[in-house]
């Protein structure tokens, strides 16, 4: 079982990332997604980063935290395994793996300079996805 805390806002924008961190501390992408404590959520654009939602986990069920993930664009953390790797790609959302705990600002930070000057391809990719 887990419990979910939203946040109000407006619609999503055009051209926004919905991106999932792993973290135990709520600061840091500092969690192995299987032990997760919570996955703090995430909007961003080139010009902003707002706090949508926060998920807490209180069970390792990986199926379950992947359908608690379903909607976001991108989900980090700082390990993961074959199985849940494979899930969390089928259902459409993007992994990707520090080999260091690093803080949830500075990504945030490094990814709206990604999205304002010229974003690579995944992201490309993602947002392209989301227009059609």
């Amino acid at each position: 079982m887990s419990t979910e805390i939203k946040v109000s806002t407006s619609d999503e924008q055009e051209g926004s990332l919905k991106v999932a961190f792993a973290t135990n501390d709520s600061e840091n992408i500092n969690a192995h997604f299987g032990s997760a404590k919570q996955f703090y959520i995430y909007s961003v654009t080139k010009d902003d980063a707002a706090i949508v939602q926060v998920i807490n986990i209180e069970t390792k069920d990986t199926d379950k935290t992947v359908a608690l993930l379903q909607g976001m664009d991108i989900v980090y953390f700082v390990n993961i395994g074959p199985t849940a790797a494979a899930k969390i790609i089928n259902s459409g959302i993007f992994p990707i793996k520090y080999k260091e705990v690093i803080s949830i600002e500075t990504e945030l930070n490094k990814l709206q300079n990604m999205l304002g000057d010229n974003p690579p391809p995944f992201i490309k990719k993602i947002i392209a996805k989301k227009a059609a």
